[in-house]
């Protein structure tokens, strides 16, 4: 499998005479990648109409969130440092193809709805700087994934500087702000406690999680964790998750400033002066002057747009080109990629306005950050049952209790969401001219993201429970068997499937050959990796069995056996054939399950394909 963001894959050393605070150092920087998706134009529209909305109210549903991104992000660089593998990835390796090809369309959905974002953001500040019309503002955006292009040629530190400085111009001009809009504090504080005032402020809530729990931010983190060289010793993969969760903390504790400052800002001057309906990027920006008496307000807010959308649209394309390449395995020209990425965003942008005009854009934007917050599950959920898994993480996985609140924090999104999909479709329903084509669209559809739902969700349960049942049985083994006296063939052949036909299949073949035979364990790894990309399989379960062959043989040969292994991979009936004929083998011994009838079209019948495939005796041992 092709390395993550291969052009910068462990392209910044954190080892050699770094010591102290040059080792933090050398590890920061992925997470202001991370918290610029936390500071977007998205969020700017959703804190703005929350702020005017509901004044201080939602600051709690903007800390709520931070804290399940502080989480969720750590979870993600986990997976990376860990595994070496980015989200997309491992999900590749869980899931089916099929499966692979939908959550890769919903990642894709998401990434054109946060770069729609970032485009009408950074168009929408071009605009009210310069005066250029916003349809002119849109095009332009084209232009920075040439700029991403030049910077990640330059090398990842030289983008993280870039990104950073952004940050700081984002961040400074907040405060600013914040000094000319004199908040209430004691208000600001009251809105740290939890209240929804109707069902309006639910819809904006959902936006706020939906636009700072970011579902590409999640992908993104994982690949980017990866640009670090790092000693591989437990020891040194334990350093690196502690320098990479101070990196998250202290990047997403700057981006919830920037985000509580933006409502805040709101609050203190829409909310305070009676202007509830404040949605538009553009009327806060006309209003701050007037309000505030400062003409630089106004000024502060377009560049600080500007330098979110900016920053916002490198690290969306990027996470792109690793939700392509993870899910697709599909390497393209990383710049073809981004203007693909662009375009998709830029496409919608271009219809919309054209048709509805610039008044819809802050509409535009809320909406897009309620497609992510939909989308969160089918990454959140994914993401925990990796870092979960003992066998994946190679004992770097996370606490019960991280489990736990994991778990809580995809349950409340999960059902926030369900609760929003509910509601629009059954507002729909009881709206529309012709509900039936509703109820032949739109709610099977909904129904069916429901089914996908749950099938991520109990997918990996269950091959973890088909896992701890291979994992004890090489020690299982109870070896009792006669040895023929009259049988010459000494290079036998045994299909072992890690089930309890081994037992009996090995006996009979020590029976055959005694301790003077060569043997050769055959397993086939039958993972979707393993059939499409045969030896060159590099997941978690061909790794899983691939240590449970060596497992049988080193017992084997414990007692005396003259043992070798070999592992298939694909369909059982071709792979074993194949080594088989291949191979120098006198005879193949199979055991059998005992499948008749209905079994036999439910497990399959291996062992006729392989009888008729082989050119060398089978010997069947029935369980």
């Amino acid at each position: 499998m092709s390395k993550s963001l291969e052009e910068v894959n462990q392209s910044v050393a954190t080892s050699g005479n770094k010591t102290g605070f040059r080792k933090v150092l050398a590890f920061l920087g992925p997470a202001y990648l991370i918290s610029v998706g936390y500071m977007d134009p998205g969020n700017w529209a959703t804190d703005i109409a929350g702020g005017s909305q509901f004044g201080y109210t939602l600051v709690w549903v903007l800390l709520m969130s931070n804290l399940m991104a502080l989480l969720l992000q750590s979870l993600s660089a986990r997976l990376g440092i860990v595994t070496q593998r980015d989200l997309a990835q491992a999900s590749r390796e869980t899931y089916s193809p099929f499966i692979n090809y939908i959550l890769y369309f919903l990642a894709e959905i998401a990434i054109a709805a946060c770069d729609l974002a970032e485009v009408l953001g950074m168009a929408i500040g071009i605009n009210l700087l310069t005066g250029l019309p916003l349809i002119y503002g849109v095009l332009i955006t084209v232009l920075d994934t040439f700029l991403l292009l030049f910077l990640i040629n330059k090398g990842i530190r030289k983008m993280e500087a870039f990104i950073i400085a952004l940050v700081m111009i984002i961040a400074l001009s907040f405060v600013v702000e914040l000094f000319f809009a004199q908040p209430e504090m004691g208000s600001v504080m009251k809105g740290l406690i939890p209240t929804l005032p109707n069902e309006t402020a639910l819809y904006i809530a959902i936006g706020i999680i939906g636009a700072t729990v970011m579902p590409h931010n999640l992908y993104l983190h994982s690949s980017l964790v990866q640009t670090r060289k790092f000693d591989r010793s437990n020891e040194g993969i334990k350093q690196a998750l502690k320098y990479n969760f101070i990196d998250s903390t202290i990047a997403l504790n700057l981006a919830f400033f920037v985000n509580a400052a933006i409502l805040i800002l709101a609050a203190a001057t829409f909310y305070k002066n009676g202007l509830f309906q404040v949605a538009e990027i553009q009327d806060a920006y006309k209003l701050l002057a007037p309000i505030l008496g400062n003409k630089w307000a106004p000024i502060l807010f377009a560049v600080a747009l500007i330098a979110a959308g900016q920053s916002s649209t490198i690290t969306g394309t990027l996470a792109g080109q690793i939700i392509m390449e993870g899910y697709l395995n599909l390497r393209i020209q990383p710049w073809v990629r981004r203007i693909i990425t662009r375009i998709i965003a830029i496409v919608p942008a271009l219809i919309v306005i054209l048709i509805y005009g610039e008044s819809v854009t802050g509409k535009m934007l809320i909406f897009s950050q309620v497609i992510l917050s939909l989308q969160l599950g089918f990454a959140i959920i994914p993401l925990i049952h990796f870092v979960s898994d003992k066998s994946k993480m190679k004992g770097f996985h996370i606490s019960k209790f991280l489990q736990f609140l994991s778990w809580i924090i995809a349950l409340i999104i999960v059902s926030l969401n369900a609760k929003l999909v509910f509601d629009e479709i059954k507002g729909w329903l009881e709206t529309s001219n012709n509900p039936i084509v509703l109820w032949a669209t739109v709610v099977p559809l909904a129904f069916a993201f429901l089914v996908l739902l749950l099938y991520i969700i109990f997918k990996p349960i269950v091959a973890n429970v088909k896992n701890k049942i291979h994992n004890h049985l090489p020690h299982n083994i109870n070896l009792n068997f006669e040895q023929s006296e009259s049988y010459r063939k000494k290079k036998i052949a045994i299909s072992i499937d890690f089930s309890g036909a081994d037992e009996r299949a090995i006996n009979s073949a020590f029976e055959l050959g005694g301790k003077e035979a060569h043997y050769t364990l055959i397993h086939v790894v039958e993972t979707v990796g393993a059939m499409i990309y045969g030896i060159h399989t590099d997941d978690h379960e061909t790794s899983i069995d691939e240590k449970l062959l060596l497992d049988y043989q080193e017992m084997l040969a414990a007692k005396g056996f003259n043992v070798a292994v070999q592992l298939g991979f694909g369909k059982p009936n071709k792979a074993i054939s194949k080594i088989v004929n291949e191979g120098d083998f006198d005879i193949l011994v199979m055991g059998t399950h005992g499948h008749t009838g209905i079994k036999d079209l439910l497990f399959g019948t291996t062992v006729d394909q392989v009888r008729h495939r082989i050119t060398i005796p089978l010997f069947l041992v029935k369980n």
